[in-house]
């Protein structure tokens, strides 16, 4: 017997082995979650990855039907191929077209300067009304046959007004902008505001905001996301030099200035997504 040592069993020692049975377990189940929220993360970026080359496939199978269909067509007027529509680009992209106009990327800029103007001042002013109309049910009653009666008119459609009333400078194609997206704006807030739970509203009023504090920080911060996917709805350029290049039969350079308006649009659009994902955590995924 004088080879074996027994270690004295205490009160503490007891308490010492319980805690450590405990802790194994919690240590566990800790280790679990991490392993679960770094293959949750893994399988998200392969998403995203899955999803990304699935849309360069489909861009790219386009590309070779379009380079396909010009080869098999054999008229550049018609339907030119890719690769002449990339010269005409490049070419274009710092050269004056027609010879008494501007480069592509002047045009470029001219039209986003419009746009901007004209879709700043237009979602501001839609966003309003549409608040305005969720806030007070005499406003709503008073502008919402307004909003229906203009929107299905289309905005080209008040082009001869807005020559005669406005000239031809830049003033008329930025209020052309402006009517167009008003009206989408209202109707998108009044219906993401409607959305936002009336618990929210009566908990920031018992706590003693005032109607005015409550609509702005409470009830039009829950409503963002739904604002901002009615912004990326409502959007307008680089059309003169796609109409002077149509007239000359130039149908290269007429691609290429529809591909540099879905360029721009397409980085717009990301913009607003990348603002959407800060206004709503849960999309981010």
């Amino acid at each position: 017997m004088s080879g074996w040592h027994y270690a004295p069993l205490t009160a503490t020692g007891v308490i010492e082995a319980q805690d450590q049975d405990q802790a194994r377990p919690e240590a566990g189940g800790e280790l679990a979650e991490r392993a679960d929220l770094l293959a949750h993360r893994q399988a998200t970026r392969r998403a995203r990855a899955g999803r990304a080359a699935t849309g360069a496939a489909g861009l790219a199978a386009l590309l070779v039907l379009w380079q396909v269909g010009a080869l098999i067509l054999g008229d550049q007027v018609a339907l030119p191929s890719v690769s002449q529509t990339a010269a005409q680009f490049a070419h274009y992209l710092a050269r004056p077209y027609p010879a008494q106009g501007k480069p592509l990327w002047f045009d470029l800029y001219i039209s986003l300067r419009r746009i901007l103007i004209g879709f700043v001042i237009g979602v501001t002013t839609g966003v309003a009304v549409g608040a305005a109309m969720s806030a007070w049910r005499f406003a709503r009653h008073l502008i919402d046959p307004v909003i229906e009666v203009i929107r299905p008119l289309p905005p080209l459609a008040f082009i001869p007004l807005f020559i005669v009333w406005l000239g031809i400078g830049e003033l008329p194609k930025e209020v052309l902008i402006i009517v167009g997206i008003i009206p989408i704006m209202a109707v998108t807030t009044v219906a993401a505001l409607d959305e936002v739970p009336e618990d929210l509203r009566l908990c920031a009023r018992t706590l003693g905001a005032s109607r005015r504090y409550t609509l702005l920080h409470v009830q039009i911060r829950s409503a963002l996301p739904g604002i901002l996917t009615g912004m990326r709805i409502a959007t307008s350029g680089l059309g003169f030099m796609i109409m002077q290049a149509g007239d000359y039969l130039n149908t290269a350079l007429v691609f290429a200035g529809i591909i540099t308006i879905a360029m721009a649009g397409l980085v717009l659009d990301a913009g607003l997504r990348g603002l959407l994902i800060l206004a709503d955590p849960s999309r981010r995924r």
